[in-house]
């Protein structure tokens, strides 16, 4: 990923507006930014459920946006502002997904690579399956925390500030997400509360 960031830089930089000192300062930080947050970006947005073709074009539409506002984007606050547009990306790209679903009919999941491989590949495949499905019925909200302290793992406190809301409603949404996610694992594997009753 780190030559894909080294182009996606140069390929902004060359996009932006040329003109002075201004404007070599303007590059420079946004070669920083690139440098330093492009894998944060690209797994912040898988995880916030942009399907693996469609990654790389949506981290370059997160760095676009930031070189357009790199001037509004206040020292020390870089990764907040990429991941709330991070944020806003994800919910394009799913909110574009659910259309062409609806126009197709069908649902047009991302075929999966069925090439013969060890055992324990295809029950790492099949349990990111059953996890994106999971994830995939949640809301942004709960979802981006959820990802944010479970698989990133941040504290609430970082979260909060990444996210710009108070630490307890970071904490609320992660209690909800947990249960979401609890709940729709059980339903996924059949141990509803139908099963448990049994």
């Amino acid at each position: 990923m780190r030559q894909t960031s080294l182009t996606l830089a140069g390929a902004l930089v060359g996009a932006s507006d040329a003109g002075g000192a201004a404007a070599v300062s303007s590059e420079k930080r946004l070669r920083e930014l690139v440098d330093a947050h492009y894998d944060f970006v690209w797994r912040s947005l898988r995880r916030l459920g942009v399907r693996v073709g469609d990654v790389d074009d949506a981290v370059q539409h997160v760095f676009l946006v930031a070189s357009r506002k790199l001037e509004a984007i206040a020292p020390g606050r870089e990764r907040s502002f990429l991941y709330q547009t991070a944020l806003r990306v994800a919910a394009d790209s799913r909110r574009a997904r659910k259309r062409r679903r609806e126009v197709a009919g069908e649902d047009q999941e991302e075929v999966l690579d069925q090439a013969p491989g060890a055992e324990d590949l295809m029950d790492l495949r099949r349990a990111r399956e059953k996890l994106d499905l999971i994830l995939d019925g949640m809301t942004l909200d709960l979802r981006a925390v959820f990802t944010l302290f479970e698989l990133d793992q941040l504290t609430l406190t970082q979260i909060a500030a990444l996210l710009e809301v108070p630490r307890g409603t970071v904490a609320s949404r992660l209690r909800r997400a947990r249960v979401e996610f609890f709940d729709r694992a059980a339903r996924l594997t059949g141990r509803g509360k139908k099963g448990a009753a049994t």
